[in-house]
């Protein structure tokens, strides 16, 4: 039976895989460690919650638009420079909200950080491709995957103990951060590489007309897919101010939901993708929708109730919403994948990730806003745009062919279909295709 202790162990075995499963654990730990409190921090140094929003807007704004040179930073042939990059930048950017606590440093550190964090998965993957190459390349991305969640979340755990000690600790969780990037940073330096990681050139469509017509589903996905992306933000930004401006709680409530979400998606991603492989990938989408939008309102019934009580049921729906955040993470990516033809997968990935990195960079905006006019101008519309998201997947992409060439569970792997039935590698490759937070 394959597990994730297995595909941790194939990573480790591959040439340079040990020493970028150190790096990716300790970065993603004391990264984990300042994560929940990002919000709360800002509002520490006196800025107030929509201020934070629009800085924490603008720098992943800022990142989005990185994005592009580091793709071409890739394509040059680059491997080990754009992901030792990435971890600077955001060392960088951790380091001035550790020593500049104020206003500038936290615009600036915000911006740096939004640009690491936007860049970090595209060259984390080009650097495990050239690691792995073509054979263990699924399992590698999967394990390193299951790394960085489980470094997450124990990052957050220990920030919960060491917050307890005050507020005033944040700073340092700042500088822990920076320091265990720059450490990543220097590991992924010495991570040797053989010459099998360059990519092929894809080709290209036959003309114009063909691009758009081959592309209007993963259009269709792509709008449909924007309120999805709120998700990831929930966990960070929502939250957090819910339980502690709203509900009054200590800072303990939003890191423990925090460590209960990424402990849930460490322990059941892989066995619920594994479980609806045979689902079509429209369905698992679908469904997911519906469980995201119904969490949505349980959020805002558990502010409308208040006090424990009110807290006890914003812990409760973190299952469902956590099932939801699964069933996205596995049948997202997949589904555009076999909704465009193979010479168009590139352009319509691209397409799927502009829209699920804008929708990544003005979401903590647009949340903190809603939450500053009242919990209802949150929730309610959140849930409404989800559930017209999920209902656009389900009947607007209907009319529109799916370019696979068996059915809709498994996912095109440049050999012949040898089962009609997707292997759990290639289940493993669908949840580590969508970047978690």
């Amino acid at each position: 039976m394959t597990t994730t202790r297995t595909t941790l162990r194939e990573l480790v075995r591959i040439p340079g895989g040990g020493r970028y499963a150190l790096s990716a654990t300790v970065e993603a730990a004391t990264s984990g460690m300042l994560r929940p409190f990002i919000v709360i921090y800002a509002l520490l140094i006196g800025l107030s919650a929509p201020q934070a929003g629009m800085t924490l807007t603008v720098g992943m704004l800022a990142g989005l638009g990185a994005v592009p040179l580091a793709g071409w930073w890739v394509d040059r042939g680059a491997r080990r420079a754009p992901a030792v990059a990435a971890l600077l930048v955001r060392a960088v950017g951790s380091l001035l909200l550790a020593l500049v606590p104020g206003v500038a440093g936290f615009a600036i550190g915000a911006v740096l950080i939004g640009v690491g964090t936007q860049i970090a998965p595209p060259t984390n993957s080009a650097l495990v491709a050239a690691l792995a190459g073509p054979t263990q390349r699924t399992a590698a991305l999967a394990a390193g995957r299951s790394l960085r969640n489980a470094g997450l979340g124990a990052g957050a755990l220990l920030g919960t103990v060491l917050v307890a000690s005050g507020p005033a600790v944040l700073r340092w969780l700042a500088l822990a951060t920076a320091l265990g990037c720059v450490f990543g940073a220097a590991v992924i330096a010495r991570v040797p590489l053989s010459h099998h990681g360059a990519p092929a050139p894809a080709p290209a469509a036959a003309t114009t007309e063909a691009r758009g017509a081959g592309l209007r589903t993963v259009t269709v996905l792509a709008l449909a897919g924007i309120p999805y992306a709120f998700y990831a933000d929930i966990i960070e930004i929502a939250l957090p101010l819910l339980l502690v401006q709203d509900l009054e709680a200590s800072l303990a409530w939003p890191s423990g939901i925090f460590v209960a979400n990424t402990v849930m998606v460490i322990a059941l991603q892989l066995v619920v993708v594994v479980r609806l492989a045979k689902w079509p990938h429209r369905t698992v989408l679908f469904w997911s929708g519906l469980l995201l939008a119904a969490s949505y309102l349980a959020f805002w019934l558990g502010g409308v109730t208040g006090g424990v009580p009110g807290m006890v049921l914003v812990a409760v729906v973190i299952v469902p919403f956590t099932l939801g955040e699964i069933l996205y993470t596995g049948a997202s990516v997949p589904l555009v994948i076999e909704s465009a033809p193979p010479h168009l997968m590139g352009r319509a990935l691209a397409r799927w990730q502009l829209s699920y990195g804008l929708a990544r960079a003005v979401d903590p905006i647009i949340i903190t806003g809603l939450l500053s006019l009242g919990a209802a101008a949150l929730w309610l519309p959140l849930a409404a745009a989800t559930l017209l998201g999920a209902a656009t997947v389900r009947l607007g992409t209907r009319r529109h062919p799916l370019h696979r060439a068996g059915q809709s569970g498994t996912m095109p792997t440049g050999r012949p279909d040898a089962s009609a039935t997707p292997s759990v590698a290639d289940c493993r490759a669908r949840t580590a295709a969508v970047p978690r937070r």
